[in-house]
């Protein structure tokens, strides 16, 4: 009885330790991909937010990042002014510009002058 349970311990194949520069090369290998993968691109989208941000003057049509269309009145160093409806002027963080819009052509941009033509009618005849 005691003889059976010996062999069958003594049997159990060993496990040997893997190598520290094996581990090292595998850790190095994950930290690579993360930084072409997760690191890298996310630094691209800030570069290409900021270089956005600082190239913003008067009269561009924006989208900020809350949703709100609005053409640019005034840049300060910090702060933009956005024209929302005729006569409403909001202050937003210029980081909060989430981009610019640019029509694709001319029947774009008609159909989004008549958009605000409309919301202005609107307006006018609720103050009524």
């Amino acid at each position: 009885m005691f003889i059976n349970e010996a062999y069958a311990a003594a049997a159990q194949p060993v496990v040997e330790a893997g190598s520290m520069s094996g581990t090292f090369i595998q850790l190095g290998l994950i930290l690579l991909i993360f930084y072409f993968f997760l690191i890298r691109p996310q630094q691209r989208k800030i570069k290409e937010h900021t270089d956005m941000v600082n190239a913003l003057k008067v009269g561009d049509k924006v989208l900020t990042n809350g949703g709100i269309y609005g053409k640019i009145a005034k840049v300060e160093d910090r702060e933009v002014s956005l024209e929302v409806a005729s006569g409403v002027i909001i202050k937003v963080d210029r980081m909060s510009i989430g981009g610019v819009i640019v029509p694709e052509d001319k029947k774009t941009e008609k159909k989004i002058e008549k958009s605000e033509d409309k919301t202005k009618k609107t307006t006018k005849t609720k103050k009524k």
